[in-house]
């Protein structure tokens, strides 16, 4: 004869509920509100309406795909793209003096104004045909609002200052 063993219900142990807090408190600290933000856009919303709502904080855990080749802080030097901290406002193609930017990005001139990273995010290689940017990339516009602001966050004049969220 099989003897069925049967244990009593348990509540979870006190280590297993502080995990359990915890990973719930992760899970809402990394929720996106990009829902509720693109809601707040409207119908037709111009690129400074993105920029308006763009989440800095988000835009740093979006430039994890772009730390594969980009570094962002200060000092931290290039990696097989040049480092890209305090890049906006700057000519294009002087953000560092060690990489060898390719001919076509050097004679697009001008500079990398929050505009014109929005469309080089948006894909590099149309904006520079022959650019070594292998990057496809975002073809979302909230997520390129959010990078670029991000990347505002990472300069000389926002050294001390709190990364910005979404604003509504």
């Amino acid at each position: 004869m099989i003897e069925r063993v049967t244990r009593p219900f348990c509540l979870p142990s006190h280590s297993q509920h502080a995990m359990l807090l915890t990973l719930a408190v992760l899970v809402t600290a990394c929720s996106d509100d990009s829902q509720e933000r693109r809601r707040s856009l409207g119908d037709t919303p111009s690129f400074g309406d993105f920029m308006r709502v763009a989440d800095a904080g988000r835009g740093g855990r979006l430039f994890g795909q772009c730390a594969a080749c980009h570094t962002v802080r200060m000092g931290a030097g290039d990696r097989s793209g040049p480092g890209l901290y305090d890049v906006v406002g700057k000519p294009v193609a002087t953000n560092s003096r060690r990489f060898g930017y390719t001919g076509s990005l050097r004679s697009l001139g001008g500079v990398w104004t929050p505009e014109r990273l929005d469309v080089w995010l948006a894909a590099p290689a149309k904006l520079v045909p022959g650019t070594s940017m292998t990057f496809r990339g975002l073809s979302d516009p909230l997520d390129r609002a959010d990078v670029i602001a991000y990347l505002q966050t990472q300069a000389v004049e926002a050294e001390g200052v709190e990364v910005p969220t979404s604003r509504p």
